[in-house]
């Protein structure tokens, strides 16, 4: 009988074909949200979205005197959890009667029932001035104007005019916060 001995033996293994990088492009609103990831892990948010959206969830005028604390689930459970939210003085009552639907928006903007119970801490939080106005675009330079005007879709056209003179308040590299 004859042995098979493998062509590459004796040598030097080859390394395996690289694969390709690349892939999909990814939004940038899936990379920001793993920035502050263990941070916001400690305090039992596996991800920023109840901080990051807690005008949404409360409204504004709730928002400017509440923020949420933390976020703990029962021992080995990923729902029907407690949100723990901070808020000052005469707040936390006016929180507690809408508390069904902070529950109910919080879930929707989680996709499960994640919290099941709120606590309210009076008086934990400090005030954070409202967010300044965004800056106004300026008007778009005629060069700009001219080479807008050869597009034909209106959609396409009225989509790069507005990404133009949003270019036009932008000074520098953007900052991520």
């Amino acid at each position: 009988m004859r042995k098979t001995v493998p062509k590459n033996s004796g040598k030097t293994p080859q390394p395996a074909p690289e694969t390709p990088r690349g892939g999909r492009a990814r939004p940038i609103a899936e990379l920001v949200g793993d920035v502050g990831g263990q941070a916001f892990k400690r305090f039992g948010f596996t991800h920023s979205a109840l901080i990051d959206r807690w005008g949404e969830i409360v409204g504004p005028q709730y928002a400017r005197h509440s923020r949420p604390l933390r976020l703990k689930f029962p021992r080995g459970q990923k729902d029907g959890g407690t949100l723990a939210v901070a808020a000052t003085g005469a707040l936390a009552p006016m929180l507690r009667h809408v508390e069904p639907q902070i529950i109910e928006r919080a879930n929707r903007i989680l996709g499960y029932a994640a919290v099941a119970r709120i606590t309210i801490e009076q008086g934990a939080t400090t005030l954070a001035p409202p967010p300044p106005p965004p800056p106004v675009p300026g008007p778009l330079p005629e060069s700009a104007r001219s080479t807008l005007k050869d597009i034909a879709d209106p959609d396409l056209r009225a989509t790069l005019q507005s990404l133009a003179e949003a270019l036009t308040i932008s000074t520098g590299i953007p900052k991520i916060r």
